[in-house]
């Protein structure tokens, strides 16, 4: 079965918003084994919304369809799908009921133009909300289907889960079971490690399941994602289980995480099982090491805080560090020792460097040092160089800082 994706809205077109979505869409179709081999977007005019649904039906079974489906005039996916169905639009007195009483229960003015999203192609179905206003539809088009979500990611990821996904499976008459295990990693790059798992994709492309794919996520690492299909779930996650040890067999040294597993949350973890606390001191990353420790739900069971010590006399003063350069390993030691004694934690972890766009103390852009302070009284330092523009290199420089303390944590 193949589905294709069409991603409505102006904005898309003109750079205003990423589109995650497809891509998102197009993860998840890869999951459970449904082709998806064309992506559209498309601005908000009727005629074009139209041309663009039917070029991605021609060749496939079904179409996603996102955004449009709000209450201003020019959300005009309801007006395109039903179009295409050959059918006028019908008033949903339940969609409107959900819709009039989420006003009331908010207290808050209903425009009369919210009522255009219980407007529904004659002989749709509608898919629930839960997290919004907007209603997903399935759309039956001769013996293809088109299913319509709401733009807003959250709404979009709940009716794919909770309804499409499903869906499509019935409709495809697949009783196998799909089951997919992601390893993250950081520090190689992906054509590197590519390269290491040469061996390991060619077996699997000998043998064809499970497979085998590569998600660069920026500075959350590259994804190793396998996937496999049995007919039990038990049978499919010893499948898994087995390619997982040989994939790790390859790139160990590397695998921080499984699945939902973030760098942080495994320090997080690792410190905890020790029974230690944390804390930091950040220069280049101005608090951004800080913020993602606190993203992860009890982080306050080991997270004691931080000092962002972007100018030099804070590091100096408050820190405790040593008169001189202070992008440096020594200073990115004695910043990590004096987070642990400002804090109270038993660790401490530290990061200076040059986001740009100069150099500093004779340190070209993109430098950075790493200090780590342990229980026993020993530190440790590193220097590395990451790419990218000032954003991209505090961003790497953090999940680079907590691998860093990981390889630390993982030797006591």
């Amino acid at each position: 079965m193949r589905c294709n994706v069409v991603a409505v809205g102006t904005e898309l077109l003109l750079g205003q918003i990423v589109d995650t979505n497809s891509s998102y869409i197009g993860e998840q179709l890869a999951a459970i084994g449904i082709a998806s081999h064309l992506q559209l977007k498309v601005g908000d005019n009727l005629e074009r919304i139209v041309d663009a649904c039917a070029t991605a039906l021609q060749d496939a079974d079904a179409i996603i369809m996102c955004g449009g489906l709000g209450p201003t005039h020019d959300d005009l996916t309801r007006e395109a799908i039903a179009s295409l169905m050959g059918v006028d639009l019908v008033h949903d007195d339940e969609i409107a009921r959900v819709i009039e009483e989420m006003f009331a229960m908010r207290q808050r003015r209903m425009a009369a133009n919210n009522l255009r999203q219980a407007l529904v192609p004659r002989g749709a179905s509608v898919i629930p909300q839960t997290r919004g206003t907007a209603p997903g539809l399935i759309c039956p088009v001769g013996n293809k289907v088109i299913y319509a979500v709401p733009g807003v990611p959250h709404e979009m990821h709940d009716m794919l889960a909770r309804a499409i996904l499903p869906d499509l499976l019935q409709r495809s008459g697949a009783s196998a079971v799909i089951a997919s295990r992601v390893l993250r990693t950081w520090g190689e790059s992906e054509s590197a490690l590519n390269e290491r798992l040469d061996d390991v994709i060619s077996e699997l492309d000998a043998v064809g399941n499970p497979t085998l794919a590569f998600l660069a996520s920026g500075w959350e690492g590259i994804k190793v994602r396998l996937t496999a299909k049995s007919d039990t779930s038990e049978t499919a996650h010893q499948l898994l289980d087995t390619w997982e040890q040989r994939v790790r067999g390859e790139i160990n040294d590397i695998v921080f995480g499984v699945d939902a597993d973030t760098m942080e949350s495994v320090v997080l973890d690792l410190l905890r099982t020790h029974g230690w606390t944390l804390g930091v001191a950040e220069s280049v990353t101005g608090g951004l090491i800080g913020g993602r420790i606190t993203n992860v739900a009890g982080s306050s069971e080991v997270f004691r805080g931080g000092v962002i010590s972007y100018a030099s006399d804070i590091k100096f003063d408050v820190l405790g560090v040593e008169h001189g350069p202070v992008v440096s390993e020594r200073a990115a030691m004695q910043m990590a020792q004096g987070a642990r004694r400002v804090t109270g934690a038993d660790v401490g972890l530290a990061v200076t460097g040059v986001a740009g766009p100069d150099e500093q103390d004779g340190q070209r852009v993109g430098t950075l040092c790493i200090g780590v302070a342990l229980p026993d009284g020993t530190s440790h330092a590193t220097t590395s160089v990451l790419p990218g523009l000032r954003d991209q290199m505090r961003q790497f420089s953090v999940i680079t800082a907590l691998d860093f303390l990981r390889r630390h944590l993982l030797t006591l």
